[in-house]
């Protein structure tokens, strides 16, 4: 029991030191350009992004931040770009779940960089998959051109922006835009595309080119509050919808608006009063080892997150590396996908072997695939937790069709008309981030603990099969390495590798949505159910026939 409770304690300490580290790094990211922009920016009269949200969300009501990391240590040759230049939150304006996307003007004047296209897009997709009100807090200089061969022309860059305004509208989701701010050139497309758009007296400001271009282009001299101020275009232009005096009234009045709409459909999914876990969240800290390479029980982080006594478990003894179950998170009905990190022995029919914690194994995709299937014809959403190295490799695995069974998973999960929410805890490798629900395949929602890797396979692994090839490929050259350089190159390749195999390098790229902290798992989720659940389900499940 001794040694027990020092393990618990030692992965606890560790595990609460990740997240502070996380939480450090964060802190420095919510400054976005720094103190000295901040009061730049409340000097012209305006509030921060931040404190725009704090005023448009309800009073102690919950919020999710998506992306905070995008952008992390990807422009440091530019200057940097906290939070890719532009906040997004899921939150709650007089009840209503809304997502809201708020250009950052501490940051590059609030330019658009490539990850700012991508998380923007990132927002839009979570509204138009949820049908969830967006609102958009306008304060952008547009393009940051010195990277505008990123972020302009492709079908995934800027453009796609103004596409799905339209797609929105059309598929009748509300969209508010403020114009609190700049809103310059192509940019200028994004409020007035939407359906209602704001504008603040004085300090919003709206055109397709500002008045040096429209001296330089046609040799009309003006000033911008003239050309495109709240004044021209509440009276003038009728371009924007209403004028407001300042910030905090602008904010005021996009809250009246939501208040009004109407009640949305739902899709129904099961939800009944909460009941805690059967162990406290923030125990959860404890049962999960210090490495990636140790084993541990998903019942145990389970246990943490689902509601106590809530878990039906499906086929229990069969397919044992992947762990299936009905479960409830907060009241909500959910099916659980869990790679099991524990050793188990199972008895083949070809005679025992071993299975190891964290690899997939024939029986258990197949095991997954059909319980994917039940929870479709159920309308239950999915919850994946992954901590997978990958599927089973060898001649018995190879024999006995581990790339049938796994493409049977594959196709199960990826053609799921249930939403899908995925949670990734550890190892997140090769075809096992695909099987087990990774960003390619569409989750409403996917988060990382502090302790996720996401990568093609680990860095040690990598490391060995790439210098194998560098070593091979010097040999036939005629040259050889010695032992010390040979350690060296390892060395070096996989200190690349395992850094890009982190959680901030995953949440820079916008692969994950957050790395939240482990104990608010249940709460997120939860969250994330109640927002997919104004997505009424129109399609039927059908993956065709899958052999057995």
């Amino acid at each position: 029991m001794d040694s027990m409770n020092l393990t618990f304690n030692t992965n606890d300490d560790i595990n609460r030191r990740l997240w502070s580290q996380v939480q450090q790094k964060l802190n420095s990211i919510y400054l976005g350009g720094g103190k000295s922009r901040i009061e730049k920016q409340h000097q012209q009269g305006k509030k921060t992004a931040r404190e725009r949200l704090d005023l448009l969300f309800d009073v102690n009501a919950q919020r999710f931040e998506i992306g905070a990391f995008a952008g992390y240590d990807m422009y440091e040759a530019h200057g940097g770009c906290p939070a890719g230049g532009v906040i997004v939150e899921l939150g709650y304006i007089h009840g209503r779940l809304c997502i809201v996307v708020a250009n950052d003007a501490t940051v590059k004047a609030g330019a658009w960089f490539p990850i700012t296209g991508k998380k923007n897009l990132r927002a839009q997709e979570i509204a138009l998959e949820n049908r969830i009100p967006i609102i958009y807090l306008v304060d952008s200089a547009g393009v940051y051109l010195p990277l505008q061969d990123d972020i302009f022309p492709d079908k995934e860059h800027f453009g796609r922006i103004f596409r799905n305004n339209a797609r929105l509208s059309s598929a009748g989701i509300l969209q508010i835009a403020a114009i609190m701010g700049s809103c310059v050139a192509g940019g200028a497309y994004l409020p007035i595309m939407s359906d209602e758009a704001l504008i603040v007296d004085k300090t919003g400001s709206i055109f397709l080119a500002g008045s040096y271009l429209v001296n330089a282009a046609i040799g009309e001299t003006i000033d911008n509050e003239t050309l495109g101020g709240a004044a021209t275009h509440c009276e003038i232009s009728g371009v924007t919808d209403y004028k407001c005096a300042d910030d905090a009234s602008c904010i005021l009045r996009i809250r009246s608006l939501i208040e009004k709409t109407g009640t949305p459909q739902t899709a129904g999914f099961n939800c009944i009063p909460a009941i805690e876990p059967e162990i406290k969240p923030e125990l959860v800290y404890g049962h999960l080892p210090d490495s990636r390479d140790k084993p541990y029980n998903m019942y145990d982080i389970l246990k943490c997150i689902v509601d106590k006594d809530s878990m039906d478990e499906y086929k229990a003894a069969y397919g044992q590396s992947i762990i299936c179950s009905y479960a409830r998170i907060d009241g909500w009905a959910v099916g659980i996908v869990a790679n099991q990190r524990s050793v188990v022995k199972a008895k083949k029919s070809k005679g025992q072997e071993m299975q190891f914690g964290g690899v997939i194994y024939s029986d258990s995709a197949d095991k997954a695939a059909r319980f994917i299937m039940n929870c479709n014809q159920k309308k239950i959403p999915l919850v994946f937790f992954q901590d997978a190295t990958g599927f089973m490799v060898g001649s018995r695995s190879e024999h006995g069709g581990i790339i049938k069974d796994g493409a049977k998973m594959v196709n199960a999960m990826a053609n799921s008309v249930v939403p899908k929410f995925t949670v990734v805890i550890g190892n997140s490798y090769g075809a096992a981030n695909y099987a087990m629900c990774g960003k390619a395949y569409d989750p409403r929602l996917i988060i990382a603990w502090p302790s996720a890797q996401i990568a093609v396979m680990g860095g040690a692994q990598a490391a060995k099969v790439l210098l194998q090839i560098e070593i091979a490929s010097l040999k036939a050259q005629g040259k050889t390495l010695k032992p010390e350089d040979e350690q060296a190159l390892y060395e070096r390749i996989k200190s690349n590798y395992d850094k890009q195999s982190t959680a901030y390098y995953a949440a820079a790229r916008l692969w994950v949505d957050a790395i939240i902290n482990p104990p608010e798992t249940r709460t997120i989720i939860s969250m994330g159910l109640h927002m997919a659940n104004h997505a009424p389900l129109n399609t039927a499940y059908n993956v065709g026939v899958i052999q057995t």
